[in-house]
């Protein structure tokens, strides 16, 4: 067949070396006979020393500046990425360093990393448009606190691994909890009229968490469009902190205090009145003692002792019977089951033991079986407490097949309160009352209530010491309205006088605490429609749970554990989620104000890190990573 064709090209009167150069092969040696071309042309097609011919390949040099034309290389396809490399860097003369250089191919975006990969094997022609540059470039950083750093950043890795090398950086441990964002464009500061007086407009950062723009963590910087020079925010994206020690985490633990107290004041959390009193003073205590406090924590080799003692006597007493352990009395408690009725509060006798509560109809009963255990487990805890009007309620939210039971426990003071929220926040987190933390678990439940009703009872107290804070500062957008600064003021100053000991490191855990007991802390919303829903719907998603939520009134509709989850996938093709839970419960979704890929991302992001242990604390799965998160337009 080839000679055939070879000798329909002589018999058309076109010259063997045009057809050849037509075909891609380099001039022949001079014309041969009609009886020999056929041979020629059966040894081109079957011959492996002549099937790679010489062509050439277009590559702009990066440093030769973006007025410098791109150098021409003669390759062959069977030429690895290193060979093109050698022959480009002894056509450009420059003597310098080039182990930071790789190719960018600008059509296929992505990087030629495989130096050892041929041409042939990465598709690459002639036609193709190759950049030969630095992998790691200046990029702006702007950290939760505000400042921005000029930093060098890999653009050839993943977001994820360039994220590392930033934190590593910055000594920041536990990278995996942070990301990279795209900056949201807020109005310019402006001023008005006929005021030297500054006014920023705050209007557009209400509706911020909808439109937290991340970076997809399996591609790299220039694969998402950021340039050199360009800035992105580094931000703690998973709410899920493990070993947070003061010790090592001085700069990690200052930066999660600046985004939980931004998250505040932009309300991006809500909390309560009295509540936002105390971050208030909390701020303002902090924002004075870092000004004549060192702040870098020094490890004690006491209070490791101490540590180490402590631990011993927690596995000591573990291994005791727990029905031994009068730490929590038994107890007359109300308690009501959230429904769709009025049913008020009734009482009940209450025990708690192991990670469990039980209720009887009364003490007599208790020493027979209750009406109800419930296993407090993975459960949600969370405060509804206002000391001035004596409210001292639990909320829970307990695992159930058809998704979360919410049940409310009230306390009649605030003795009992602490000690029975201590006590089902351990057993939330399997632990059981011999815990070294429920002593100084309860004595935090309790500063945390005398703060509040230090700050409830703050009118018409007066202070010796009035001291000129800048109240607006300290607290949201809506309490300027609410309140003057001279109104603000007092309050402020009133709680500040229950934490004005702490040291710097003890006030930003306090507030850290505060923020973290919050009912909505960690979640992040996306705007959704749910398979045979007609109207848009609230996705919140949280460190252990997804949660559905009415979008008109925000009430929530639903709940689903990740520990119930048997499998998720999205349907990349219609970019739809799906999820299938144990009892056979299956839910989808498409995702409105976002891409999927990012909800994805979340939800195999909070399974890696409950995956992490303090045997595997030093090393970082980042396979495990990139197959949880990745998915298919990963690969």
């Amino acid at each position: 067949m080839c000679g055939q064709a070879f000798d329909l090209i002589f018999k058309c009167d076109i010259s063997l070396s045009d057809s050849l150069s037509v075909l891609g092969f380099p001039p022949p040696l001079p014309l041969p006979s009609v009886c020999t071309l056929s041979h020629l042309s059966l040894s081109l097609c079957h011959s492996p020393s002549l099937s790679m011919a010489v062509w050439d390949l277009s590559v702009t040099v990066e440093d030769l500046g973006p007025d410098a034309l791109p150098i021409t290389v003669s390759v062959t396809s069977d030429l690895h990425v290193g060979g093109v490399i050698l022959k480009l860097v002894e056509k450009t003369q420059i003597k310098r360093d080039w182990s930071d250089h790789a190719f960018w191919w600008e059509q296929k975006q992505c990087w030629l990393l495989r130096t050892a990969w041929t041409l042939e094997k990465y598709e690459i022609h002639a036609d193709a448009k190759l950049l030969f540059m630095q992998q790691h470039k200046p990029l702006y950083v702007c950290l939760p606190s505000g400042v921005t750093l000029r930093l060098r950043a890999c653009f050839s890795s993943s977001v994820f691994k360039a994220v590392m090398g930033i934190c590593r950086m910055l000594n920041i441990r536990h990278p995996e909890e942070l990301s990279l964002l795209r900056p949201i464009e807020h109005k310019k500061k402006k001023k008005d009229k006929g005021s030297a007086e500054e006014v920023y407009d705050l209007t557009e950062v209400y509706d911020k968490p909808f439109r937290k723009q991340w970076l997809d963590s399996s591609r790299c910087l220039l694969q998402q469009g950021i340039q050199e020079n360009d800035k992105v925010c580094l931000r703690f994206k998973y709410f899920a902190f493990y070993e947070i020690d003061p010790k090592y985490d001085a700069v990690r633990l200052t930066q999660l205090y600046e985004q939980a107290r931004w998250a505040i004041l932009l309300e991006d959390i809500d909390c309560t009145e009295e509540e936002m009193m105390l971050f208030g003073a909390l701020q303002y205590h902090i924002s004075k003692v870092s000004l004549s406090e060192p702040q870098t924590p020094v490890s004690s080799a006491a209070m490791d002792d101490l540590d180490s003692a402590l631990q011993f006597l927690e596995v000591k007493m573990e291994g005791e019977s727990s029905s031994s352990l009068k730490l929590l009395t038994p107890a007359v408690l109300t308690f009501r089951p959230k429904k769709l009725t009025l049913n008020k509060y009734k009482q009940f006798w209450f025990k708690f033991q192991d990670t469990s509560i039980s209720y009887f109809k009364s003490k007599e009963e208790s020493i027979g079986e209750p009406i109800q255990q419930i296993n407090l487990k993975g459960c949600e805890v969370a405060p509804d407490v206002n000391v001035a009007a004596q409210k001292f309620l639990i909320r829970l939210l307990v695992p159930a097949p058809e998704g979360m039971n919410e049940i409310y426990l009230r306390c009649e003071n605030e003795q009992q309160y602490a000690q029975w929220m201590a006590a089902c926040r351990l057993g939330s987190k399997g632990k059981t009352l011999a815990d070294n933390s429920y002593q100084s678990e309860i004595q935090s439940i309790r500063s945390f209530l005398a703060m509040q009703k230090s700050s409830s009872n703050s009118q018409g107290n007066a202070h010796a010491n009035d001291e000129s804070i800048n109240a607006h500062s300290l607290v949201s957008p809506r309490y300027h309205k609410k309140y003057k600064t001279k109104q603000l003021t007092p309050r402020i100053l009133d709680a500040y006088q229950n934490v004005a000991q702490l040291s710097f490191t003890d006030a930003i855990l306090r507030y850290l605490q505060i923020w973290q007991a919050l009912p909505d802390f960690g979640i992040s919303y996306m705007v959704v429609r749910f398979k045979g829903s007609r109207k848009d719907e609230v996705l919140g998603i949280a460190p252990n749970r997804l949660i559905r939520i009415d979008l008109s009134v925000g009430d929530v509709v639903k709940t689903w554990r990740y520990n119930n989850m048997k499998q998720w996938n999205v349907n990349w093709d219609i970019r739809q989620v799906a999820i299938e839970f144990e009892g056979n419960i299956n839910i989808a979704f498409s995702c409105v104000t976002t891409d999927c890929k990012v909800v994805h991302e979340f939800i195999g992001g909070y399974i890696f890190m409950s995956t992490r242990s303090r045997e595997k604390s030093n090393t970082l799965n980042e396979e495990l990573f990139h197959k949880l998160t990745g998915g298919h337009e990963a690969l």
